[in-house]
Order: C-alpha cells, then sequence, then structure tokens
C-alpha cells in the first residue's frame, strides 16, 4: 500500500481490497473506520489505524453480515469492546442454533414417511389420537407456530401436510426440542415443499454453515489484531509531517 510519512489517502485503502476511493469516504461516515485526519488543505489522510480498522470490518462481513460487522465495529470505535463482544456472542448463538436446527432436520427425516402422511384432512380428535397426544397439546403447537390447520365450521381440520408436520414435531419434541426450535424446523420443511426435498439440501446446509463458521474465526481474528493494535498504542495522530501533502493527495480529498 502506498503511503508517506505513515499516511494514506482513500484510494490507497480502496486499492489494497478492490474498493472505490467513495465506498472508504463511505465507510467512514457509517462510523466503520475512524474519522480521518485532515491535512492543512483538508484533504483526508488515513494512518494504520484505519488500515486495521478497515481490514477488520471487511474481515468480520463474510460471517456476520454486513449490519453486525457495522455493530461491532461501532462498538470498538466508541470504546464499547463488551458491546462489541455481546454482538459476536450473539451471533455464535444463532449459528449453534443454526445447527441445532440441521441437525434437528435430519434427525426428523431419518423416520419421516417417504409419502403423504394421511389421504385425507383429520380433525382435531383423530389427530390427537394418532400421535398419542392431547387435543390440547396441538392446540398449543398451533399458538407457536407449528401446526396451520384449516377451519370447517370452526372446528380445526389438518390437512395431510399438517399431519406430516405434525409427525415431524411429534418426533423432534420426543428428543427433547423446545418448540420455538420446531416451528423453525418445520418452516423449513414448508418451504422446501415437503421432506424429501429439504432432505436433498441438507448438506448444502451444512456446508454454508462450515463456510460461515470459518469466516467467523477470520473476522474474529481480524478484529482481535486490531484491537491488539490500538491497545499497544494510543491512535497515531496527523501532525505537521504530513500537512504538505495536500496538493499530491488532491484528488482524494
Amino acid at each position: 500500500m502506498k503511503s508517506q510519512n505513515g499516511v494514506h489517502r482513500p484510494v490507497d485503502l480502496a486499492r489494497a481490497h478492490g474498493l472505490s476511493a467513495q465506498a472508504i469516504r463511505n465507510y467512514e461516515r457509517a462510523g466503520v473506520i475512524p474519522p480521518a485526519g485532515r491535512t492543512a488543505s483538508g484533504y483526508r489522510i488515513y494512518t494504520g489505524d484505519h488500515v486495521g480498522a478497515l481490514a477488520a470490518y471487511l474481515g468480520l462481513i463474510p460471517g456476520y453480515g454486513h449490519a453486525t460487522a457495522g455493530e461491532i465495529m461501532r462498538a470498538v470505535l466508541r470504546d464499547d469492546i463488551d458491546a462489541a463482544l455481546a454482538l459476536i456472542d450473539a451471533a455464535h448463538v444463532q449459528s449453534r442454533r443454526d445447527r441445532d436446527t440441521v441437525a434437528a432436520v435430519a434427525a426428523a427425516l431419518v423416520e419421516a414417511p417417504s409419502g403423504p402422511p394421511s389421504d385425507r384432512p383429520l380433525p382435531v380428535g383423530a389427530l390427537a389420537h394418532r400421535l398419542g397426544l392431547t387435543p390440547a397439546t396441538l392446540r398449543k403447537w398451533e399458538r407457536a407456530g407449528i401446526l396451520t390447520p384449516e377451519r370447517s365450521k370452526g372446528a380445526r381440520v389438518y390437512s395431510p401436510d399438517d399431519v406430516r408436520d405434525a409427525e415431524l414435531a411429534h418426533l423432534l419434541r420426543r428428543g427433547g426440542y423446545l418448540l420455538d426450535h420446531i416451528a423453525t424446523v418445520i418452516e423449513q420443511v414448508r418451504a422446501a415443499g415437503g421432506p424429501g426435498p429439504l432432505a436433498a439440501s441438507i448438506e448444502q446446509w451444512r456446508e454454508r454453515l462450515t463456510a460461515r463458521g470459518r469466516a467467523m474465526l477470520t473476522g474474529s481474528a481480524r478484529l482481535a489484531e486490531f484491537l491488539e493494535r490500538t491497545d499497544a498504542a494510543p491512535p497515531v495522530g496527523v501532525t505537521g509531517g504530513a500537512a504538505h501533502l495536500g496538493d499530491q493527495y488532491g484528488k482524494s480529498r
């Protein structure tokens, strides 16, 4: 990266990451890198702290997403490390939840029937009897978003898909999963069009989670490097030696 006297132009930071100088200015306005210093003639110049902050922010994005990466960096730059770590913790909790969901879906699909579980709609009593449950349990599952029966003359009627969802939910409940987690699994089944299509995507789902997990590790490492740098020394200020760079840096103001 081109620099002089330890300072950098917006274009220098941009080229190192395949970005535009405008993107660097946008990141500064968004508060994900520190405010730029200025030469005597008012041109933006950045220091090694900006280089490190930019690397940390861009490193966080693949694993944590743009929004969370931005929140993390803003917390760090206002010296609220606890808030930044809380955001990282929450992201890892969600990642663990996603892994549990994949495992739950895979486990349920092993025992799921390959064809429609019922060839006709069932009333609540018949479905409860089929599963060995009470109608009150099925109503509780409905309130949790697991089941979405239709109504016929005020009575609940469960379609073949509803019966399938109830059987999967029953398997997961016996496995100790909480209702809100089961609701997430059932939503995935519905979105995929049933257990069959979902089963085909399980491995891809796992691969995406693995890639995101590794990206989270990389992003955390970049952030740790930035924190170590800022802990080791105070931010580098823009002092007299940079003042003469105004004309040279003019196009990157």
